[in-house]
């Protein structure tokens, strides 16, 4: 028995009955439309065909049809989940004519949505489009793609004569929406004001109104107020939507791939057809400190700048998981920079643009429509990785993932590659290539999310269920609070045996070494090795016992003692020069680690005791609880053929939920 199901995306996708009625809805009067929209992205054309027969071609009624019609024709859906009923529940928005489409980022989705807005109306199956999306900046990035497809008088000439609309207006929310009108609006903006146009032109219209979704994992999975309640928005029975949409590049809930995706060109098929960059991430790295990394990432981008991709100006983008985060970061690498390039604070801050939705920061997003201008200083941008979408930054040929937080699910690890897969008008024909300098322990996630291959480790739960003979019964629990009840001293035996001997043991040190970082490429699997010339920061000796001087002082200052009489600038300098003669170190010259040795060693002196605190727990009062509250447990059904073990019985086989029984069946087969 496996202990872990293997899915590919590919296995998973809904497929549309190629069927349709042809009294209702005739798809070859398009094909010239989607020629000139579309031009050799066959795989938009398909995506537009497949939304279409699905909404129109008689076959379907909702999603739950089109979901329950696959789940039996398709063995890994019915692998995946138990039963119908299962799949059933982890769908979105079963009941209505529901669908998504998982297309790479930088592939074009909006020409897709605005190809299924357009033959919609002149189909006359809606009477106006709504299209929501998550961010201010995605909206005007959308408005604009949409105003100028709608400007183009070829593709307006090539719908047929009798389209019901064949010129609808681009609006937002602002406006009252009228038939024949596509609104663009952000999904915040529909809550802002409840009085919005929305509310007032779409109320008891859903079923004569095509929704699209733009970025829709955020719908899947929202990460603040008003993103839940997009759903809410979409399920709300004062408009009875029908025709929904959802478009994505990151379709995924975690880990957990969409359930109802009708048509996917993933990351993969997008590299090989060569629409977007190949990407190349780390696969081993040693590098120690953060300054090391540093180093590495200063050296890529210099290589970009100077040899790889000199028609344009490489940025080098760094995610982390969150605004304070992403502060410190931007802290850093300025103080960075400025060391690195000899340059004042101020000329490195203007090389560096921070993003996040920081009120602070808010003032940033507009630059970023400028940053690919070669006359413009930013060649740095720091952000959170939650708020990547809408940028159409083309020159980023760096992505540097600062966290594992920032890049712990397919779906960051999706968003964060995303920001540097467009190629730059010059380099169109080429594959330029963007750099991922990551963690190498996460090189195995990236791999995965490129193979498009989803991991399910089996596990199998426990919990209470009704049955007619109750069996729970009461028992006694306390819970425990934790004091810190007395601190006690332990004087140290004798706090100056470190530097009785003299010197302080201090590492052989080198004032540069060549050290190497191996890349492999995504799809094609080829590995490379670059070096990197690191620099280790020295210091003098007089520069270390002043250091130190300075910080006896402070602390003689505030502890009323005289460490640093006892201790002068010169004695210290003395230890420090036969620290590095006990290590063949003529230089004169100390290392940042035996520097930071040096000021450990001296820390001792300043330490009167040790001080533990004793932590006591104190009982509570003991309460009644019913073994009808035991809380769900669910273990691996590896832990199995470990040390673990697995009770039950024939209510587990009956009163179980179905993917239980499922595999507890699985169990009692297995040998």
């Amino acid at each position: 028995m496996l202990e872990r199901q293997t899915f590919q995306n590919k296995d998973l996708v809904l497929k549309v009955s190629p069927n349709y009625d042809p009294k209702r809805f005739d798809p070859n009067k398009y094909e010239a439309f989607l020629d000139a929209l579309c031009g050799d992205r066959e795989y938009q054309k398909e995506a537009i065909r497949e939304a279409m027969r699905y909404f129109l071609g008689g076959e379907y009624k909702s999603l739950k049809e089109l979901a329950e019609k696959d789940y039996y024709n398709n063995p890994k859906l019915q692998e995946k989940y138990s039963s119908f009923e299962d799949f059933l529940s982890h769908l979105q928005l079963p009941d209505k004519l529901s669908c998504s489409l998982d297309h790479a980022t930088a592939t074009g989705k909006s020409y897709v949505m605005y190809g299924i807005a357009r033959i919609m109306l002149a189909e006359g199956a809606v009477d106006q489009v709504l299209v929501l999306c998550p961010s201010n900046t995605i909206e005007a990035g959308l408005t604009e793609k949409f105003r100028s497809l709608s400007a183009d008088r070829t593709l307006k000439d090539l719908l047929p004569a009798d389209s019901k609309i064949a010129n609808p207006r681009i609006i937002n929310a602002s406006n009252t929406i009228q038939k024949g009108d596509i609104c663009i609006e952000n999904i915040h903006a529909t809550y802002i004001n409840t009085k919005s146009a929305i509310e007032d032109s779409l109320v008891g219209k859903g079923e004569r109104t095509l929704v699209l979704n733009d970025e829709a994992h955020h719908l899947m999975s929202p990460s603040d107020t008003a993103l839940k309640k997009w759903k809410e928005f979409l399920l709300d029975p004062k408009y009875g939507f029908k025709f929904i949409v959802n478009v994505s590049g990151t379709c995924y809930i975690g880990d957990d791939y969409f359930t109802d995706v009708i048509h996917r060109f993933p990351l993969r098929d997008s590299i090989d057809d060569k629409f977007v960059k190949s990407i190349r991430y780390v696969a081993e790295d040693s590098s120690g400190s953060e300054d090391e990394k540093f180093q590495k990432i200063y050296d890529n981008h210099i290589e970009n700048k100077t040899v790889k991709y000199r028609k344009v100006k490489p940025i080098t983008i760094l995610v982390t998981k969150n605004i304070a985060a992403c502060k410190r970061l931007t802290d850093k690498l300025v103080a960075f920079l400025a060391t690195k390039e000899r340059i004042s604070k101020e000329q490195a801050v203007a090389k560096v643009l921070i993003v996040t939705s920081a009120n602070e920061h808010k003032s940033n997003i507009p630059i970023l429509r400028r940053v690919d201008d070669k006359d413009n200083p930013i060649e740095w941008i720091t952000s959170v990785s939650m708020l990547s979408e809408g940028w159409d930054v083309k020159n980023v040929f760096q992505i540097v993932p600062h966290e594992e937080r920032a890049f712990n699910s397919k779906l960051l690890i999706a968003q964060v590659l995303g920001r540097g897969l467009r190629i730059p008008e010059v380099y169109r024909g080429n594959q330029p290539v963007v750099t991922v300098f990551n963690h190498d322990r996460w090189s195995g996630s990236i791999k995965h999310l490129v193979d498009e291959v989803l991991e399910i480790e089996k596990r199998i739960h426990s919990y209470p269920v009704e049955k007619k003979e109750d069996y729970n019964f009461d028992l006694y629990q306390i819970d425990y609070e934790k004091l810190i009840e007395e601190t006690k001293e332990y004087p140290k035996e004798d706090e100056f045996e470190l530097l009785k001997k003299g010197y302080i043991t201090y590492s052989s040190q080198e004032e540069d070494v060549e050290k190497s970082t191996t890349y492999v490429r995504a799809v094609s699997g080829e590995q490379d090795v670059k070096k990197t010339l690191i620099e280790f920061k020295m210091y003098s000796v007089d520069e270390v016992a002043h250091d130190v001087s300075n910080r006896l002082r402070i602390f003689d200052q505030e502890a009323g003692t005289d460490y640093s009489g006892e201790w002068p600038k010169e004695k210290i300098a003395k230890i420090i020069r036969q620290s590095l003669q006990q290590v063949n170190d003529k230089t004169g010259m100390v290392g940042e680690e035996n520097r930071q040795k040096t000021i450990q060693a001296f820390g001792v002196i300043k330490r009167k005791s040790s001080t533990f605190p004793r932590i006591v727990a104190k009982s509570k009062e003991p309460y009644k609880i019913s073994t009808r509250r035991i809380n769900k447990n669910s273990i691996g059904v590896g832990s199995l053929r470990r040390d673990s073990t697995v009770f039950w019985d024939d209510y587990s086989m009956t009163l179980g939920e179905a993917p239980d029984r499922k595999l507890l069946k699985e169990l009692e087969e297995d040998e």
